[in-house]
């Protein structure tokens, strides 16, 4: 490709994502608009989705949302809250306890709190957490599967074949968002999936949120992962926050800064 296919190419897609920060785009749409293939649109959207700038939906149309940030750009923001809440997730483990540790930052401060504990076994598919633990005593298990960016989480048809053979005890889910009544608002339909499937196996399943996950807005992503009755949600929010959680009887434990 030369220079200046390059540089059409750059243009091109940053028009498309100024058109779907209007709302959702067919692919048809996009095509005579810029005068191109429907293969080319499809690769500029995989492109862009890659980039974390768009989540694609079903039937080739794509919505511009809230883009979805890497686990790095995620490690500096709400530090206190996610330790407060790493903590009180941490003081639920027991003795001979084996741990699932999903992806995500909170899920990682867990991890950090565990790292030291050579009565439990931890397993998880979330690569921030592999790299908190690889030097630890703690006993660790890594899910196999597809590394998918940014998120950094390992998944697909391999991880849910290798967690159909554990019963965790206790696992800990991460969240980008969380409704009382559809459960985690998830940007690809293998981690819903996935965190679907977590819950299921495991004893008791723990929600880890700060405040800021439990907003009242439209959802951020287009895919669900439906969490069973009773799920537990540890997290900073105020009581305010936490009544529709209660209503649709979720086990809901406040933490508290300290």
């Amino acid at each position: 490709m030369t220079n200046r296919e390059r540089a059409g190419t750059r243009e091109r897609r940053r028009r498309m994502v100024e058109l779907l920060g209007e709302g959702d785009v067919s692919v048809h749409r996009l095509a005579a608009e810029f005068g191109v293939s429907l293969s080319t649109v499809r690769r500029d959207l995989a492109g862009l989705a890659h980039e974390g700038r768009i989540t694609r939906t079903y039937g080739g149309a794509v919505d511009h949302r809230v883009p979805e940030r890497s686990w790095r750009d995620k490690e500096g923001v709400r530090r206190a809250e996610k330790a407060a809440i790493a903590r009180a997730a941490a003081e639920l483990v027991r003795p001979g306890d084996v741990v699932l540790l999903d992806a995500g930052t909170t899920v990682a401060g867990v991890a950090h709190e565990l790292r030291d504990r050579t009565d439990v076994t931890l397993v998880t598919n979330g690569l921030s957490t592999l790299l908190e633990l690889a030097d630890a005593a703690v006993e660790l298990v890594v899910l196999g599967g597809r590394l998918r960016r940014p998120n950094e989480a390992l998944l697909g048809t391999r991880t849910l074949r290798e967690l159909r053979g554990i019963t965790p005890d206790l696992v800990f889910l991460g969240v980008d968002g969380l409704d009382p009544r559809r459960g985690i608002n998830c940007p690809d339909h293998e981690q819903a999936a996935l965190k679907e499937a977590m819950a299921e196996c495991a004893r008791d399943a723990w929600v880890l949120a700060d405040d800021s996950k439990l907003g009242t807005g439209p959802a951020a992503f287009p895919y669900w992962a439906a969490l069973p009755p009773g799920t537990g949600l540890l997290t900073t929010a105020g009581t305010e926050a936490l009544a529709a959680y209660e209503e649709e009887r979720w086990n809901v434990s406040a933490v508290h800064m300290y």
